[in-house]
């Protein structure tokens, strides 16, 4: 087992990832084991603080599951209270209320943190 060190600069990062895909392939009960899973947590961490992942737009979330389950506006009118509401959701003119967030995450298995990010 290699010496593990703390994760502070691209140069660490970069080196970590190196040695993760080296042993990536370690099973239970193998040192490279639980250097594999050390390495694991500091990466994370040092991601988690050094590249976070931004909240995803809650419209743009709602236009991504929709063109990926094929619906159109229409098709969100009956959860939404008509096409000219999800017109106004969609294009930034009016604000969601419980009641649609819940549709929206009933209907469409949107996340409900995310919905709850635009309200």
């Amino acid at each position: 087992m290699k010496a593990i060190k703390p994760i502070r600069t691209e140069a660490d990062h970069c080196a970590a990832l190196a040695r993760v895909e080296t042993i990536f392939q370690a099973e239970p009960g193998e040192p490279a084991f639980d250097e594999l899973d050390v390495l694991a947590t500091l990466i994370e961490a040092y991601e988690a603080r050094h590249h976070p992942i931004p909240e995803p737009d809650p419209i743009e979330y709602i236009k991504y599951k929709m063109t990926k389950q094929g619906l159109r506006q229409r098709d969100l009118a009956a959860w939404l209270g008509g096409e000219n509401r999800v017109s106004e959701i969609l294009n930034r003119k009016r604000k969601f209320i419980a009641k649609m967030m819940k549709a929206l995450h009933q209907y469409l298995g949107l996340l409900a943190e995310v919905l709850l990010a635009a309200a």
